[in-house]
């Protein structure tokens, strides 16, 4: 092992998964910080802290875990969540600081709970009820959910509910101009620059918009506060403990996905065991992603595609990334360094990095023979999800507050719908084979 660690093509293929890791997490606590109203030294802290929990979330995954090359990251259904209760706060009757506390409770009960699905083995029985119609109307919603969040961020409008909720014209030519940078990247370039489309889309919208606008923020001589519970002190809400408790279940469908989506790559089958490692090592990142105000964490199903790109199956390629990703966070200069950069750039590529997730959800549902009379299967639970995430938060007012995070959810009702009327209906048998 020492020898394939002293490789220079294996540090090579390395970095490659260094920045690759980077670009996928570099916005997250970003956003998070922004939409929390976190202090700039409790941003900083929840970057670095960012950075050193993903980079042991990979080596838990590689050594001990489903032992794969695939990135264990913030997850997007989670994050999603984090961000539309933000926003809706105030009409949830709560403060973002008893949101935070809440959230972090949620989120070490989910990841108790995934390490005891993990323990136990009941990982391939659940995967059972993630078909291919479910699977493709959560990547759908998922998608949507962050889109339009990433979107957003591209018009200008700040992840701050508090603010005024108003585009910004220039900002939102400079965002697109990058957006369509990213797009003409990802489609024309070679592949050994295409994979590196988002990092370079980073860099180039950063130089640019502190030429035109300034520097985004000026971090001076802020240091980085570490500490545990950054968006709140522990506070009990049912209905936020309900959504988090559900979100962790439903967050299971990125470890059967990217398992799953893995096995031609790697030339095996997932067993019981894969299943049973990698969903309790998941878990123990998310109990420690709870204490500090961290998203949790889940295997990335677009792993699968810079592998495809790169064509890089060894784990000491992944594990060199990682440890350097784990690094870089024991650095305090760094985290303050890369508190700077403007979210509406990091949206506008973001929003490019997540259209792909129409791709993925329409391979899944090109899985299931739909027709005129089963097309209700996928009809409901995504336009009721859809419809759910365009009504206003006052329309809510009137359902109980204990209910009322989770009913008002497009993404986790869509989810719970199509979760709930593929495995009470053997739609299969309604209507034949004939399509729609």
């Amino acid at each position: 092992m020492l020898r394939a660690f002293l490789d220079k093509n294996h540090w090579i293929a390395g970095i490659q998964w260094f920045f690759f890791i980077f670009a996928n997490i570099i916005v997250i606590p970003l956003t998070i910080g922004a939409a929390f109203q976190l202090e700039a030294g409790r941003t900083i802290g929840l970057i670095q802290m960012s950075f050193i929990v993903t980079g042991l979330a990979c080596l838990l995954q590689v050594f001990f875990g489903h032992r794969k090359p695939l990135l264990e990251g913030q997850a997007g259904l989670w994050w999603g969540i984090f961000l539309t209760l933000a926003a809706t706060a105030s009409a949830q009757g709560l403060t973002l600081e008893e949101l935070g506390g809440s959230l972090a409770l949620g989120v070490i009960i989910s990841g108790v709970l995934t390490i005891i699905i993990g323990v136990v083995g009941l990982g391939p029985y659940i995967a059972k009820l993630f078909n291919p119609s479910v699977m493709g109307v959560f990547l759908l919603l998922l998608g949507i959910t962050l889109v339009e969040m990433f979107f957003k961020g591209m018009l200008g409008i700040p992840f701050d509910a508090n603010e005024p909720a108003v585009v910004s014209i220039p900002i939102t030519l400079l965002t697109s101009c990058i957006a369509l940078f990213v797009i003409i990247l990802s489609i024309k370039a070679p592949p050994s620059v295409r994979n590196y489309a988002l990092l370079i889309g980073i860099l180039v919208g950063w130089i640019l918009y502190t030429i035109i606008f300034g520097s985004n923020k000026t971090t001076g001589d802020v240091k980085a506060i570490y500490m545990t519970f950054p968006l709140g002190n522990i506070h009990w809400n049912t209905g936020i403990i309900i959504t988090a408790v559900l979100a962790g279940f439903l967050n299971l469908s990125n470890t059967f996905g990217a398992l799953k989506g893995s096995e031609s790559l790697f030339n095996d089958q997932t067993t019981s065991k894969h299943y049973r490692s990698s969903i309790s090592m998941s878990g123990i990142t998310i109990v420690i992603a709870g204490f500090f105000g961290l998203i949790p964490y889940a295997p990335y199903v677009s792993s699968i595609g810079f592998l495809k790109q790169t064509n890089i199956m060894d784990r000491m390629p992944f594990i060199i990334g990682s440890f350097l990703f784990l690094c870089m966070g024991l650095i305090p200069p760094i985290g303050s360094f890369f508190s700077s950069i403007p979210l509406s750039i990091g949206s506008a590529v973001l929003f490019v990095a997540y259209l792909q997730m129409f791709q993925s959800s329409f391979d899944f549902l090109k899985q299931v023979h739909l027709n005129t009379m089963n097309v209700y299967r996928v009809a409901i639970p995504v336009f009721v999800g859809i419809v759910l995430m365009i009504f206003p938060s006052s329309y809510f007012d009137s359902v109980p507050l204990f209910i009322r995070p989770f009913l008002s959810n497009g993404l986790l009702m869509g989810i719970v719908l199509s979760l709930i009327i593929e495995n009470m209906i053997n739609w299969d048998v309604i209507g034949g084979k004939e399509k729609v």
